[in-house]
């Protein structure tokens, strides 16, 4: 901005005695926008203010009328603004609405980190969930647990754990309260459990377990997405999950979960009942857990995913 109020500067003082100058003079002097400052601010500005700040003025009326015409300014995404300083006109390039607007949907939406997670994931909306019979115990829920967080930030709000059949949109829909409640500032981090499950297994050899962990543990609100459709594994279901689930119970920190199995079969499934294990202490201390964080809703319909 500095360089460009110095090169109309130099241009009027290059032309300073000629028509030119004159013509530009009359023509920001006369604007109503610059009128209405001068009016404004009379007191405040030094009795040469309005001759010393003709390069400024001139610099604001070109860019604010170039703005209007939808042209491209010398600051995209800025509109130009006078104030005082020192006694003297100036100019200060601040956003536009549209750039406000433009970063704060880039903010909300590093709000949300998803982890080997649908695409579609990002464009949920509570706002347009379909809402069927099957659904509504679900999106009730899922409102009241954003309602929740909004207006009690800091303290402990019970998640949930949607339950259903494959493809009733049970992800969709903790993705569509990631975003509602990133409209909050309020973080969220989705995450497959399935996959999650692989990745971790692969830390194993770079030492990399831990420092993976305490990111998930860690999260302002996580969502563990399908979770119970993982290979069962004693050591992912106690030194893993057992580890997070225990650091989230004990810092009170929200937890959402999904998952195409009951909270009654996923313990059995915990258990290793489906091959024949009776880990059944196991299985009951993860599931202290998972009550304590998150309550169940179950989610019914059709499943979407054949019907596309």
């Amino acid at each position: 901005m500095d360089n460009l109020s110095k090169y109309l500067q130099e241009r009027m003082n290059a032309s300073s005695q000629g028509a030119e100058y004159r013509r530009m003079q009359a023509a920001v002097q006369n604007d109503a926008d610059v009128q209405a400052f001068i009016k404004a601010h009379s007191a405040e500005l030094a009795d040469s203010a309005v001759e010393r700040g003709t390069a400024k003025l001139y610099e604001y009326v070109q860019q604010r009328d170039k703005i209007a015409r939808g042209e491209q300014p010398f600051a995209p995404g800025y509109e130009p603004v006078l104030v005082v300083s020192a006694h003297l006109i100036d100019i200060e390039y601040r956003p536009t609405a549209a750039k406000i607007a433009a970063d704060g949907v880039v903010e909300r939406q590093s709000l949300v980190t998803a982890i080997n997670m649908p695409k579609d994931i990002r464009h949920a909306d509570l706002a347009t969930y379909e809402q069927t019979d099957e659904r509504i115990d679900a999106i009730v829920a899922a409102t009241d647990f954003t309602v929740a967080i909004k207006e009690h930030p800091h303290a402990f709000t019970k998640g949930l754990y949607l339950s259903g059949p494959f493809g009733v949109g049970k992800t969709y829909l903790l993705g569509a309260v990631a975003k509602k409640i990133a409209e909050f500032g309020v973080a969220t981090t989705l995450l497959h459990v399935p996959t999650f499950a692989v990745t971790m297994k692969a830390a194993i050899g770079d030492n990399s377990v831990l420092p993976r962990i305490e990111q998930v543990e860690k999260a302002q609100v996580l969502v563990l997405d399908d979770i119970g459709a993982e290979a069962l594994s004693p050591w992912f279901r106690d030194e893993v999950l057992g580890v997070i689930l225990q650091y989230r119970m004990q810092e009170q920190l929200p937890t959402l979960f999904s998952s195409n199995k009951s909270m009654t079969e996923l313990e059995g499934f915990f258990a290793g009942n489906e091959r024949g294990d009776a880990e059944n202490v196991k299985a009951a201390r993860i599931m202290e857990r998972v009550r304590y964080l998150a309550r169940e809703v179950f989610v019914g319909g059709i499943n979407r995913r054949q019907t596309e």
